[in-house]
């Protein structure tokens, strides 16, 4: 596995600071979503490497990858708006070689109308990519309205090329399923996965039923999830997606980071 981290969780950092930290803990790659407290990746870019071609010379230069760009775009309920903006993060991504763009799944139930729309949208891109010449690819994040096995199973089932972000503690939490359930229907989806840990207790924001915690001391089944990639030689991303843009009361990545390599807990 190709272990990771998303810059969710050091937001105030620039680009070569969150690539200092990666390389700190021994990290070969960076899963980009904030720099500078921004999630406009692209604005940043161009404010500070000028074009994808200045980004690109700039991390030729760094012994860190970047295995995917973050971005806020959704399957379903999003307009032309929402696709340009996607369009605009894939110049960056096809420069400096990240394979992988992460958008979220969207809507609400999973249901017939969600799946049409969320197969439309695939469509639009796959046509969209070939037209363009764009290599980067869509991951779809498990997020909102498809967090649990029946209704990914039917997202898959019409949409059978679909790479997928499983977000574990998401399904877990929100989903109401083991690890090892969502597994099953997953598994071969799975290019990159988030983790993180919780404890049953409201968030101190308010915002969640739950508390996020340093990895190992929450209630989140690693061990279970560690088993099964284990079991099937999973050989994709695991990035640690530390909340702290969303929940500021969290302590710092590096110590989020220290934390789960002395429990051995990824």
């Amino acid at each position: 596995m190709l272990h990771t981290f998303s810059t969710l969780g050091c937001p105030e950092m620039d680009l070569d600071g969150a690539i200092g930290l990666a390389a700190r803990h021994g990290l070969h790659s960076l899963e980009l979503r904030t720099l500078n407290n921004t999630t406009d990746l692209p604005a940043w870019f161009q404010e500070h490497y000028g074009s994808p071609a200045g980004l690109a010379a700039h991390l030729k230069q760094r012994h860190v990858k970047v295995c995917a760009l973050g971005t806020s775009f959704k399957l379903v309920g999003h307009d032309d708006i929402d696709r340009a903006q996607l369009a605009n993060f894939v110049r960056w991504a096809d420069e400096a070689d990240v394979p992988w763009l992460r958008v979220f799944d969207g809507g609400k139930h999973g249901d017939a109308g969600e799946i049409a729309e969320a197969v439309a949208t695939l469509k639009w891109w796959k046509e969209e990519r070939i037209k363009n010449n764009w290599a980067v690819e869509l991951m779809v994040e498990t997020h909102d309205g498809f967090v649990t096995s029946p209704t990914l199973h039917e997202l898959i089932s019409h949409a059978p090329q679909i790479s997928l972000l499983w977000d574990a503690h998401h399904t877990w939490k929100k989903g109401g399923e083991s690890p090892a359930h969502t597994w099953k229907t997953v598994r071969n989806h799975v290019v990159h996965m988030h983790v993180k840990d919780s404890v049953s207790t409201p968030s101190p924001n308010g915002t969640h039923p739950y508390t996020y915690v340093l990895p190992g001391d929450g209630e989140f089944p690693m061990k279970e999830l560690r088993h099964c990639l284990r079991e099937d030689r999973y050989n994709g991303t695991l990035s640690l997606e530390w909340e702290r843009m969303w929940h500021p009361y969290l302590p710092e990545l590096d110590k989020a980071l220290h934390h789960a390599a002395q429990l051995r807990w990824w």
